[in-house]
Order: C-alpha cells, then sequence, then structure tokens
C-alpha cells in the first residue's frame, strides 16, 4: 500500500437532485460539459489529475497545492461569467473543497483521510465557493491573487481532530486579504443571550416539578500509552486498557465507552473537553504502562472532563507476573473515586483473575491484539494464539470467549482461507459453549451464539440468546450489535433500530462490520440518510474492502443516485476481482425470515448494476439445458475444464449417488450434487450448509476443449464430460 502527500480537490454540484427531478437528461448533458469544457482544461493547465467523477462529483489530485488552489479559483470565476449568461433554472454551481494531507493510493484511485477532509470542506463552502483546510493554507497564502476568511477550527464529520478551515474571497478587490471570520452584530448577541436565559429559565421551573434524578456517570477509558522502548510490547498495554473497559463495564451503575470509540484516539492528542463532547461523557480515564524486564509500572488518572479536575490518580511498581492484581486495583479504586456502591457479585467479578496462568494470560493478549486487526492472516494467527492459552489453562473462559468470537467472525465473513465454513462453524458452538459451562455470566458467548443460531434460521432461539447477551452485558455495544443482528434477519426491524440506537450509545465509533449491520437495520427502515452514512462508515473503517463497499449502492439507489450507485457497485467489484454478485448475496442472506427484505435488497441493488453471476457472467436462454439434459451430462461423470476468469483447469467428479469432488488452483469442495429443477446445485459444509444452485449452458462461443458452462455464487466453470 503506496501512502503520499498530495494536494486534493473535490467539487460538488449545489442541488442536482433537484435539479435532475426537473430535467434529468438536461443536468446530466450540462454537467458533462462542465467537466469537459472547464474542469478538464483547467485541470490539465494547472498540471492535476482527474481521478474520477462520482455522480455530480469530482475528485482531482494535483502534486502542488497552490496549482489545486489556482485550478479551483479559475474554475469558479469561469463559471460565473458562464452562469450570467443563462438562465437562472438553467445555472450549475459548484462548490469546491482543497486540502493537502496524506493519502493513500491504490491503482489509479486515491482515498484515505487527505481526501475526506477535501469533501467535508465542500461541504462548508458555499455555491460557487471554495474552502480550504489549514495545511493548504499555509502553503497558499499570499501566493494566488484571492483573499481568506478564517471560520476558526471546524469540527468535521468522520474526521478525529479539528480542522482549520478558511473561506477563498474571490472577490479582486478582496485579494491578498486575511480576515477572521464576521462576528455577529451586537443585536444577534442579546437576543441569542436573552433566548438562552428564557430556556434556562424554563429549564429550572421544570426541574422543580419533577423529582430529581440522579444522572448516571459516564467515562471512557483512552487507550493507556506504551512508555516501554520495545513497541512490541502495545499488545501488553492494549490489554491493560481492555481489561479496564471490561471490568467497569461489569457495573451496573456506569456507563462506559466501548473499544472501537476509544482506540479511535490512540497515538493522538487528547483533548479532554473535545472527547468529553464527542463520546458524551463526563469522565476519562488516561495513564500509561511501562514494561522493564519482569518489572511494569502503570500511571492512570481520571479526570472530569467538565472542569479539567483530576479526581483520582495512582501509580504502580509490580512485578509482571502481578499484572491481574494491578488491573483488579485500578478498577476498584476508579469505581471508588466516582463514587460507585459495587455489589457484592460486581466487587467479586473485578477480584476474581482470568487466569492464574501469566504465560496463557500473554498468549491471550497477543491473540486479542491480531483479532482486532480484521486482517485474514492475522486472525489465522490469532486462532493458533488462542489454542496455546487454552492449552495451558483449560478453565480460561474468557480465551475460550473471545476465540468464539475471532471464529465466529472468520466463519460469518467466508474466511475459507483462515478456517472453512464447516470447522469453523464447529469450533465457533464449541468455544462458546465451553466459555459458559466455565463462566455462565459471559455475555460474548451468547452473542455468538446468537448471530450462529439466526443463519441457521432457529429464530426464536436467537432472539433469547441476543437477549440474555445484552441482559449480562447492558452496556457491552457488541451485544446490544448482536441483537440487532438477530432481530434485523427475524424481522423486526423496530426492535433491531432500537438495539442499534443502545449500541452507539455506548460505542459511537461502531466496527466496520457492526457499522455494516447498522446500515442493513436503516436501509429496511427506510432511512436512507442513515443508512449511507453508516455503510460509508463500514467502508472507511476497512479501507480496500470491497464487501463494505458494495452495499452502499443499494442505500444510493433508494435515495436517487443511481450514478453514484452504479460507480460504487463498479468500485466494489474491482476491489473483489468481480467475485460478487445477485447469487451470492442470494445465497449468503437465504436466513432473513421475511423474504421481502431481501428482495428489497437484491431489487436495488440489480439497479445498480451488480451481475446475476460472479466475473460479470451471463448466459444466452437459447443455450441454456433443461433438468434432464443436465442430469444425463453431469451425473456419475468427470468434468475437465477450466475456470474463469483465470482459466485455471478444474476438474468436478461426480458419481452415480451424487458424490462429488470440486478442484482447481482455489477451491477444494466435497459434498454431493444434485439437479433441481433447471438448476445443478452444490451441496457442501461451505456456504452455510445452503445448496448453491445455477444454470448450465451449452455456449457457441464456449473455450477450447470444453462444450458446457456451468455457474453459481462461487465459479464460472467451462468444461466437457469426460466419461
Amino acid at each position: 500500500m503506496e501512502r503520499r502527500l498530495a494536494a486534493v480537490l473535490i467539487a460538488d454540484v449545489v442541488g442536482y437532485s433537484r435539479m435532475s427531478e426537473i430535467d434529468e437528461e438536461g443536468t446530466r448533458i450540462r454537467f458533462h460539459t462542465d467537466l469537459h469544457e472547464l474542469f478538464e482544461p483547467k485541470i490539465a493547465t494547472h498540471h492535476g489529475r482527474l481521478i474520477k467523477t462520482m455522480g455530480d462529483g469530482i475528485l482531482v489530485e494535483f502534486h502542488s497545492v497552490v496549482d489545486a488552489l489556482r485550478c479551483a479559483v479559475k474554475i469558479q470565476q469561469q463559471k460565473a461569467e458562464r452562469n450570467a449568461a443563462l438562465r437562472p433554472e438553467q445555472r450549475m454551481l459548484f462548490r469546491i473543497g482543497v486540502n493537502l494531507g496524506d493519502v493513500i493510493v491504490e491503482g489509479e484511485d486515491i482515498h484515505g483521510d487527505g481526501v475526506n477532509i477535501a469533501a467535508r470542506l465542500e461541504s462548508l463552502a458555499q455555491p460557487g465557493g471554495i474552502c480550504i483546510s489549514g495545511t493548504a493554507f499555509d502553503h497558499t497564502v499570499h501566493k494566488a491573487e484571492v483573499g481568506f476568511s478564517s471560520l476558526g477550527e471546524q469540527q468535521l464529520k468522520n474526521i478525529a481532530d479539528p480542522v482549520r478551515v478558511y473561506r477563498v474571497l474571490l472577490d479582486p478587490s478582496e485579494a491578498g486579504k486575511v480576515v477572521a471570520s464576521r462576528r455577529p452584530r451586537r443585536r444577534a448577541i442579546i437576543l441569542a443571550t436573552l433566548a438562552a436565559l428564557l430556556i434556562a429559565a424554563a429549564a429550572i421551573d421544570f426541574a422543580w416539578q419533577w423529582p430529581f434524578v440522579p444522572q448516571r456517570p459516564s467515562v471512557a477509558v483512552l487507550p493507556f500509552a506504551n512508555l516501554s522502548s520495545d513497541a512490541g510490547q502495545d499488545y501488553f498495554t492494549d490489554g491493560i486498557t481492555d481489561s479496564l473497559i471490561a471490568d467497569l463495564t461489569m457495573l451496573s451503575d456506569l456507563d462506559v465507552i466501548g473499544h472501537n470509540s476509544v482506540f479511535a484516539y490512540k497515538g493522538k492528542p487528547l483533548v479532554l473537553a473535545d472527547i468529553g463532547r464527542d463520546l458524551g461523557v463526563r469522565f476519562v480515564v488516561e495513564g500509561s504502562v511501562q514494561r522493564i524486564g519482569d518489572q511494569i509500572r502503570v500511571n492512570a488518572q481520571l479526570s472530569d472532563v467538565a472542569s479539567g479536575d483530576h479526581l483520582w490518580a495512582n501509580r504502580f511498581n509490580r512485578a509482571a507476573a502481578d499484572v491481574m492484581a494491578v488491573q483488579d486495583e485500578l478498577s476498584r479504586q476508579i469505581a471508588e473515586a466516582l463514587g460507585l456502591k459495587l455489589t457484592q457479585s460486581e466487587t467479586e467479578r473485578i477480584t476474581r483473575p482470568p487466569t492464574a496462568n501469566l504465560e496463557a494470560y500473554d498468549y491471550y493478549l497477543r491473540a486479542e491484539q491480531a483479532t482486532r486487526t480484521g486482517r485474514r492472516s492475522r486472525l489465522l494467527e490469532a486462532l493458533a494464539l488462542f489454542d496455546k492459552a487454552e492449552a495451558l489453562d483449560p478453565g480460561f473462559a474468557e480465551a475460550f470467549a473471545a476465540d468464539a468470537h475471532a471464529t465466529a467472525y472468520v466463519w460469518r465473513s467466508a474466511y475459507d482461507d483462515v478456517l472453512q465454513s464447516a470447522p469453523a462453524r464447529k469450533r465457533a458452538y464449541e468455544k462458546a459453549s465451553r466459555a459458559l459451562a466455565l463462566d455462565s455470566a459471559l455475555s460474548s458467548p451468547y452473542a455468538v451464539l446468537a448471530v450462529m443460531q439466526v443463519v441457521d434460521r432457529r429464530y426464536e432461539q436467537a432472539v433469547t440468546s441476543a437477549q440474555q447477551a445484552v441482559s449480562l452485558g447492558s452496556a457491552d455495544a457488541e451485544a446490544h450489535m448482536a441483537l440487532a443482528y438477530v432481530q434485523l434477519f427475524s424481522g423486526n426491524h423496530a426492535e433491531a433500530g432500537a438495539a442499534v440506537d443502545t449500541a452507539l450509545r455506548h460505542d459511537p465509533n461502531l466496527s466496520a462490520i457492526n457499522r455494516y449491520t447498522a446500515g442493513l437495520v436503516f436501509y429496511l427502515q427506510r432511512d436512507y440518510t442513515e443508512a449511507i452514512d453508516s455503510f460509508e462508515r463500514a467502508r472507511d473503517g476497512s479501507p480496500g474492502n470491497g464487501d463494505f463497499v458494495i452495499p452502499i449502492a443499494m442505500a444510493y439507489v433508494r435515495a436517487g443516485r443511481l450514478d453514484d450507485a452504479r460507480a460504487t457497485v463498479a468500485e466494489g467489484l474491482r476491489l473483489l476481482a468481480g467475485r460478487d454478485s445477485l447469487a451470492d448475496w442470494r445465497l449468503s442472506n437465504a436466513h432473513f425470515r421475511n423474504e421481502q427484505d431481501l428482495a428489497f435488497i437484491l431489487d436495488a441493488l440489480r439497479e445498480a448494476g451488480l451481475p446475476e453471476w460472479p466475473f460479470g457472467f451471463k448466459g444466452n436462454e437459447h443455450e441454456r439445458l433443461h433438468g434432464e439434459e443436465i442430469a444425463s451430462i453431469v451425473m456419475g461423470k468427470l468434468l475437465r475444464g477450466k475456470t474463469e476468469p483465470s482459466g485455471s483447469p478444474a476438474l468436478m467428479q461426480i458419481e452415480r449417488d451424487g458424490k462429488a469432488a470440486f478442484r482447481s488452483t482455489t477451491q477444494m469442495v466435497t459434498g454431493t450434487v444434485f439437479v433441481n429443477g433447471d438448476m445443478l446445485c452444490e451441496q457442501s459444509e461451505n456456504a452455510f450448509g445452503r445448496a448453491d444452485c445455477g444454470p448450465i449452458y451449452r455456449p457457441a462461443n464456449s473455450p477450447a476443449e470444453t462444450s458446457y458452462a456451468y455457474v453459481n455464487s462461487t465459479k464460472v466453470f467451462y468444461f466437457s464430460p469426460v466419461k
């Protein structure tokens, strides 16, 4: 993966959807006219590179941010001249954002925060205007014949740190000026103050009329800093942070922010007031860990974000073997500083060490760090590390629970190169059951069981398991998202939406797979704005993962953004090398209890351009075989041929009783084969045990030495029967 510093320009048409509703064809023609006659010449003149158009948006990269700004200025000035000669309803206005920042390069495309910030700046610009970031301003001030108006630091959507923003002043009379944003007039300030006083008075009056309800304390445990000289000790430091979060989450009178949201701050400058506002918490825990040989030093402090006061602080210097005792003391002392009265069971759970075997605990922490990356290679490593931890301590309930969660993720994501579907399913069930046998108060194994049960279409059991997970982990966002997933596929949309809302309160920055689930929930509730936001966050949380790109298209279609939908599908298919298809979506989501829910998804993806079969295969219905023909050609035969698009050799042996094996350079599948109607079906332990069916054709243009084409959700197989 290549990264580089780049100047990024993003332009977007103001009110494009509204104009398209009035005159779709004319609007599109005007956009392309501006693209070819205005943008492209100016981009070339200023040494830029047009990356792509995104519906009504344009993404451009420059080596020089000065060139990027000058290009933006020329475009807006010339566009204003063109608009002056047109009737108001024919005028097309653009907003432009310019940023200088780090981008990720993938082929001809770029993405990352450098691009995201430019997009957010564009949305802040006035119609016909330009906004730039502070980094762009620092390099362009006095180098373009324009002025600048500072808008101060802005908290941009999905961008962790505030960004300095400047509005470009295009009027020639303001060239060279750098001014602060205009202050509100004194009369407006007086009116706003009076309004605030009236609201405050009303709130006080309301409070006197209702009994006082104490507010639950809320806390965010920020990632502890690794002060060891060895960066490889990150897993140990992160483990202490996660253990503290887990301990505090068990307390019934405390709201705790989840892992994904707090770890977004790892390695970044911390401004407590901003963190409190962004995460909606009153208290923050910060700390550091230093591991030297067999000794550890842990520093921690609890702060009130409103006042900035330190309510508690402590330093622990202990042997590394005492790490779990340190975690116990940390949790208890923070709870006391917050004024919490722990129940006997809460005290027992906090003081009970997860394992007495330090080596097993070390393997567990390493496995958890590998799991959090979500990368296939690291997931394989994680499962091996969990095995080692469990072998050293067969009573280590948390290790079995975490193992079940990681294995279920592998199974749910169909990562067959990590662990094939059948053994992954078996392992997840066994590990979750073992964890509950050791500690029935753990919520995570119930969440794992719930997801697996709903995929098996055991809806009532799945809902019961998910509700048990939530009752045991009321502050656990993962438990609430498991409930959302189960309720979604069970057809209970309102209950799924409520579970998502609760999960977001506990972890505003959900993982990519949970954001995807939230997107599906909002989509089926017909809330396409929230669906798009959730799907886009899932994509941004797992860069380069096509599985989280294509889902955005269904929401774009329903929101009337058909061009964006088709561009999104094209991008997703590029990332997935053409493997995705409607057939794959139909098979992997067959556990929707309400068939109309799945149909509502498939209809939108079809309109967005997702093909019926993988690799864009299209069969001619005149060349399609019927059931009896299929049976006579394949049953009891060895089929020899090649798979597309690679053209690699493949064999399929089918016995007369239906037992079959398929082997190629990338697949080895055993199972049974049968004919259902006019489809050939393969049933194996893959694909959640579901039959994967598809047609067979006798194409006129079949590749050499092959006579037939068989396609299903995973393959395009050109073959000839050998015997």
